[in-house]
């Protein structure tokens, strides 16, 4: 493969084809300033070069703005003139259906050039002055910022415009990735010391090894790394028949991935610029408490009720703050966190630097300054200056993280962004899309490890799916606690092994989710009963096993084989209830005890498990045992299991108990 960095820093660029869209991309490389030559090539245009073997040099960057069929005759000539690497802006290759054949030309044809694409715009990389992209964008040159990489070109262009004070030093597209993914590509930028962070609109993970190699990197580099995940893979929803596979999916798989190599993950594009600046501006965060304030009691609401709904917490004043504040504010202002400090002290800048620095000088990791700015074509806004003093005064005081919030997204000009920028005060824009980034930057979450290898499932085109008795025999092979029981062809049959076990749950063999169609019968007492609850049930096949009457909570414990994020552990409430509860949490596999413990005391069943009310806790021990030994189980097979579920998991004061299962694994 290539050398991207002679694509992306070229001192010559060539651009192929005739049109609209070749055309922009010659106008667009003056317009940013690129000082190289640029060579035009076409058999007809006025002052083009005729044909790729007529150019003076190899050049470094070409943009190829032809058909998808001259595309690989002018990559293979390219390829044997020398040149760098090539932007591919065609369509019709592997995202069409007649198109993977051209695809596998397409790169016989690069060979070992660099290409990107093809179905792209291409990039602009405002710290070198070059811009391969044939249409319009917002990035002016910078000597440092952020790269933004997505599949979209219209997204990367909608993103270049944003108007909220973030420096942009690179935005590109990968288009259908057929040489160059995502993830290759970000590595070879985030080599660049003048890249403080990257932002990823991602559709698919692709790659999952080249994913965790640029996370490595991107970890020792201490840059940050923040993503916006789109798209839903239809593979990981074929395993239909648990609970787990309807609960997990591909968005949870890459939620779990995500948090296993410290990638932080938003959910809009707002989101996503904001989460950028602080990155950009602060680089890697250490999740904390933050603190808020306000001149308005209306906005230190809005500011508590949105941060608690989103996780983020508020660190509580020390006596030391309280002291200062009351020496400031006076006894009239309420001193909190959110704090509304009113309109007392306005239009005293060093007065509103003291509060605004005491805020910042107890523990909270970010201070957070509310203030929405008057529109500057219909108001006298010499009033509000105050405040931008004000927060650079106790930035210079303190060194601590500093930043504007405006409830609105319009409410911060947008060179007001930018001299906050250069002060070291990140601006936010738009409470919402603010407390989303903040809630990805400053809440807790799992401890980064880039390292721990990824087992990957297999095809899984032809499964088997173990029915209860098979799955649970194989979880007590793995050391699991499985309840006495029996099997019986007849309801005669049933009631009489029932007997020794007495009271028993008598279950219908060989149908899934037993209970939505009257399959399982609970706390039988006599061998009468069994009988009688056989014969109603809708086969002639049946399970019985001893009754586990001293439970203390039910727990779901599930696997299901994602194909693009690699084993989702789904931890949950158990039971009859588990989807309409969807009380769940997601790891990746493997797992460790710790992060199994804390998934397990973020569900909101947790206090039944630790002892609610007086009642009796439930082994912890014991399940985090049994969920280990499930994980092992799986991660042993290598890849042949497409999902396997334990619902329940009966949790009593002594055991963890696995009351249900279904393994289904490859043939």
């Amino acid at each position: 493969m290539g050398n991207l960095n002679r694509l992306f820093r070229p001192d010559s660029v060539a651009v192929i084809g005739g049109g609209a869209w070749c055309r922009s991309v010659i106008g667009a490389l003056d317009r940013i300033g690129f000082e190289g030559p640029v060579w035009h090539v076409h058999p007809n245009a006025e002052g083009a070069i005729r044909s790729i073997a007529d150019l003076p040099a190899a050049p470094d960057a070409c943009f190829i703005g032809v058909n998808r069929t001259a595309t690989i005759d002018c990559l293979r000539d390219l390829s044997a003139k020398g040149a760098g690497g090539a932007v591919c802006f065609a369509s019709g290759f592997a995202e069409t259906g007649d198109g993977a054949e051209l695809n596998t030309a397409l790169l016989s044809a690069a060979g070992d050039m660099a290409i990107v694409g093809p179905n792209c715009y291409g990039f602009v990389n405002a710290l070198d002055k070059v811009a391969l992209w044939p249409d319009v964008h917002g990035l002016i040159p910078v000597e440092s910022g952020v790269a933004i990489l997505t599949q979209s070109s219209n997204i990367a262009l909608n993103l270049s415009m944003q108007r909220r004070g973030l420096p942009i030093a690179f935005v590109g597209t990968a288009g259908n990735q057929a040489q160059m993914g995502l993830s290759q590509i970000a590595q070879t930028l985030i080599q660049d010391p003048r890249i403080t962070a990257l932002g990823l609109h991602i559709e698919g993970v692709g790659d999952l090894k080249a994913l965790q190699s640029l996370m490595q990197d991107a970890h020792l580099l201490g840059k940050p790394v923040i993503a916006l995940k789109s798209g839903r893979s239809e593979a990981a929803q074929t395993a239909a028949l648990s609970h787990t596979a309807s609960l997990s999916g591909s968005d949870a798989g890459a939620g779990a991935l995500f948090d296993r190599l410290g990638i932080l993950r938003v959910r809009s594009l707002d989101a996503l610029i904001e989460a950028l600046k602080h990155a950009h501006l602060y680089g890697p965060t250490t999740p904390g408490a933050i603190a808020s304030l306000s001149c308005s009691g209306g906005e230190a609401s809005l500011m508590a009720d949105g941060g608690d709904a989103r996780g983020l917490t508020f660190a509580p004043l020390t006596k030391a703050q309280d002291c200062a504040l009351e020496a400031v504010l006076g006894p009239l202002v309420t001193r909190a966190n959110p704090l509304d400090y009113h309109t007392f002290i306005w239009n005293d800048a060093p007065k509103m630097a003291e509060v605004y620095a005491i805020m910042a000088s107890g523990p909270a990791a970010l201070t957070v300054i509310v203030v929405d700015f008057p529109r500057q074509d219909r108001c006298q806004t010499d009033a509000w200056d105050c405040v931008e003093e004000a927060a650079i005064m106790a930035r210079q005081r303190t060194g601590k993280r500093i930043a504007l919030l405006t409830s609105l997204s319009e409410s911060l000009p947008e060179d007001m962004s930018a001299r906050l920028m250069q002060a070291g005060i990140l601006p936010l824009h738009g409470m919402d899309a603010a407390l989303d980034a903040l809630a990805g930057l400053y809440q807790p979450r799992q401890t980064t490890d880039t390292d721990r290898a990824i087992p990957q499932p297999a095809s899984h085109t032809d499964t088997t799916m173990r029915d209860e008795a098979e799955a649970k025999a194989i979880l007590a092979l793995c050391g699991l606690d499985v309840p006495r029981h029996a099997l019986a062809t007849s309801s005669e049959e049933a009631g009489r092994l029932a007997e020794p076990m007495l009271p028993v749950v008598l279950k219908a063999r060989g149908v899934a989710h037993k209970s939505d169609v009257g399959g399982v019968m609970l706390n039988l007492h006599s061998a009468d009963a069994v009988r009688k609850a056989a014969s109603a049930m809708p086969c002639d096949n049946y399970y019985m096993e001893e009754m586990i009457s001293d439970g203390v909570v039910e727990i779901l414990v599930g696997i299901v084989a994602d194909p693009a994020h690699g084993y989702v552990l789904t931890l949950g409430a158990g039971g009859v209830l588990t989807e309409l509860w969807r009380d769940t949490c997601h790891l990746l596999l493997p797992a460790t005890k710790t992060e199994i413990g804390a998934a397990l005391d973020g569900l909101r069943i947790a206090p039944l498990l630790h002892g609610y009310r007086s009642k009796p806790a439930g082994n912890r021990a014991a399940l985090i045992a049994a969920i280990m030994s499930v994980q092992d189980y799986v991660v042993a097979q290598e890849g042949r299991v497409a999902e396997i579920e334990i619902n329940p998991l009966i949790v009593t004061p002594t055991r963890a108990v696995v009351a249900d299962a279904l393994i289904r694994e490859e043939r």
